[in-house]
Formats: C-alpha cells, sequence, structure tokens
C-alpha cells in the first residue's frame, strides 16, 4: 500500500465515521422526540381515566356508542325523509 492509498483510505473512514455519528444524533433526537411524545399522550389518557392497556377496549365501547348514537338519530327522522338520505 502506498501512502496516498492510505490517505484515502483514512478519508474514507474519517467521512463515514461523520455520518455515522451525524446519524446517531438524528436517531437519538427522535428517541427524545417520541419518548416526549409517549409522555404526553400517558399523561392525557391520565386525565382522560383510560388506562394505556385498557385503550383498545375503550376505543371500541366508543365505537359502539357512536354507531349506537346514529342509529338513534336515524330512528327519529321521519321514514318518508330517509328515502333520499341513506
Amino acid at each position: 500500500m502506498n501512502h496516498e492509498h492510505i490517505e484515502q483510505d483514512l478519508a474514507k473512514m474519517k467521512k463515514t465515521i461523520e455520518q455515522a455519528k451525524d446519524m446517531r444524533y438524528r436517531a437519538e433526537a427522535k428517541l427524545e422526540e417520541l419518548e416526549n411524545q409517549e409522555k404526553r399522550l400517558l399523561a392525557e389518557l391520565n386525565e382522560l381515566g383510560v388506562k394505556p392497556e385498557e385503550l383498545d377496549q375503550e376505543i371500541e365501547a366508543l365505537e359502539k356508542h357512536i354507531e349506537q348514537a346514529i342509529n338513534e338519530a336515524w330512528s327519529l327522522i321521519p321514514k318518508e325523509l330517509m328515502k333520499d338520505a341513506r
């Protein structure tokens, strides 16, 4: 190996290391952002009185409630008006 080839290899290594550092810093920043988002969401769930492990059940219950409310609203509309609406 000649001196020039070694310098080129070292320059490539340095560039690669700098790119890896940059990727690491961006990943750490993204992780911090996601951790903060998680904290906010957990706090919001807590304010709503919903435990994270019960979230799927809560969503399902809310969807059923919405469906029932929509059906009830449709039942209150006179049938002759619903002919073209649905």
